[in-house]
């Protein structure tokens, strides 16, 4: 898997909430200023190149879908984050966010529930 540019991530944010969508309902969520159609259409086929997107022919027209799921996706950057900037440690990773505020006390208690409840399945 490769990683999406911020454009090519823009899109696929909306299809995975679309599912299906024709260019021009990308369009129609995207905020102002709205690209061009065309520059659209071309990211969607890029897109479909890395083989992060499929469709269904209507005539001309074509209606999208994601081919890699929003969950596959979050695993490959999480994973991608992981290993290049916290030497492949959950901990090390945890230990930033927690240091940096970047997780408050109600998120620190629902990651502890889960800990425990690992715990508890062993």
């Amino acid at each position: 898997m490769k990683e999406l540019t911020k454009a090519e991530e823009e899109i696929m944010q909306i299809l995975w909430d679309l599912e299906k969508a024709y260019v021009k309902d990308i369009i129609e969520v995207m905020p102002e200023p709205k690209p061009a159609y065309n520059t659209v259409s071309t990211i969607v086929r890029i897109l479909a190149q890395k083989g992060f997107v499929g469709h269904e022919a209507f005539g001309k027209t074509h209606r999208y879908f994601a081919e890699v799921s929003k969950e596959e996706y979050r695993g490959f950057v999480t994973e991608k984050l992981k290993s290049g900037y916290f030497d492949n440690s959950v901990g090390a990773m945890m230990s930033f966010f927690v240091e940096n505020e970047q997780i408050n006390l109600k998120e620190a208690d629902a990651i502890l529930k889960m800990i425990e409840e690992m715990r508890n399945k062993k």
